[in-house]
């Protein structure tokens, strides 16, 4: 009988048990994918992949002939800027549709319990008045999306399906343009998308080039007493120029779930602030079933020598 030829792969990240997270979904995805935690790996020269979530920056160095590292989440950043892996590995992140559909859930909710006054609506509650508030037709609340991945297009699709006049900023002109949906692409994207607009929501790959883009200038295109909607990555949001554009008014507020340091530190002013929502970066999160899949997916085209669907552009950043 012929041996199936498998291939070995390493559980890395410096704060979650992988293993225990992801296990059954990954005994079933595939039969010739084998994955260790990093104690049971006698033959470091065997590994040719790794599955992470947050590694250490030391956490490559052990596998001289790791190929891939791919991410549990939908962000790579981490992975880019981890200085022991090699710059010619590929990366791969998963795409999970069911990881998209929360993301665009908490985005539309966020986005109503602005624009419906719903924190104002709870007061009147705590003080039994009775106080019916005027509001507007969806068609006439502009709301734009930063970003036009699988995060990006979903959220997109579910608020123009429940009215609003939608913008998207993104790279580059999409393949698949949704109807009804106007897009904005090239280096004056995110300013056309912003510009009188009454919500933005961030979903943005964090790169060079996106770090601190939501500073005084973008705030600046929005409508005047804006909201944000920040669910990208916390090393988007220039602190210092948020703080000047809540108090100027230009933002009303924001709903934050991101943050430059996780957990956010008990000591940071963001706490203290009424015009700010925050959650602790749960907006969405990864099916394990589907992680496992497209994970295993992914090693057995390395193993058939193939590039991997799912292998980021690393040049670009996603």
């Amino acid at each position: 009988m012929e041996q199936t030829e498998t291939i070995g792969g390493v559980l890395l990240s410096s704060t979650m048990d992988l293993k225990s997270f992801y296990g059954l979904d990954f005994t079933g995805s595939s039969s010739q994918v084998r994955l260790f935690d990093p104690h049971e790996v006698s033959d470091p020269a065997s590994i040719r992949f790794a599955v992470c979530w947050l590694p250490d920056d030391d956490a490559f160095a052990r596998y001289p002939n790791l190929q891939m590292a791919m991410s549990v989440g939908a962000g790579v950043d981490a992975l880019l800027a981890n200085p022991s892996l090699a710059e010619d590995s590929l990366i791969c992140r998963v795409r999970d549709p069911h990881q998209a559909d929360l993301m665009a859930g908490y985005a539309a909710h966020e986005a109503l319990h602005f624009l419906r006054s719903f924190t104002l609506m709870k007061d009147q509650q705590s003080a039994r008045i009775w106080n019916p508030l005027p509001m507007s037709p969806p068609k006439e609340t502009r709301i734009a999306v930063l970003g036009n991945g699988t995060m990006g297009a979903a959220i997109a699709r579910a608020l123009s399906a429940m009215g609003f006049s939608v913008t998207v900023a993104c790279r580059c002109e999409p393949r698949e343009p949704q109807a009804g949906i106007s897009y904005h692409s090239g280096a004056n994207a995110l300013d056309m998308a912003c510009k009188g607009s009454r919500i933005a929501i961030n979903v943005l790959p964090l790169t060079d080039e996106t770090e601190n883009i939501l500073n005084g200038r973008l705030f600046n295109q929005l409508e005047p007493g804006a909201w944000l909607i920040q669910i990208g990555r916390g090393e988007h949001l220039h602190e210092a120029d948020f703080a000047a554009a809540l108090d100027n008014g230009q933002l009303a507020g924001a709903s934050l779930d991101v943050f430059r340091e996780e957990p956010l530190p008990k000591s940071h002013p963001f706490w203290h602030d009424d015009r700010l929502r925050i959650t602790p970066h749960i907006a969405s999160d990864s099916t394990p079933s589907v992680v496992a899949e497209q994970i295993c997916a992914s090693a057995v085209e390395l193993l058939q020598g193939k590039r991997p669907q799912l292998a980021i552009d690393r040049h670009q950043g996603y």
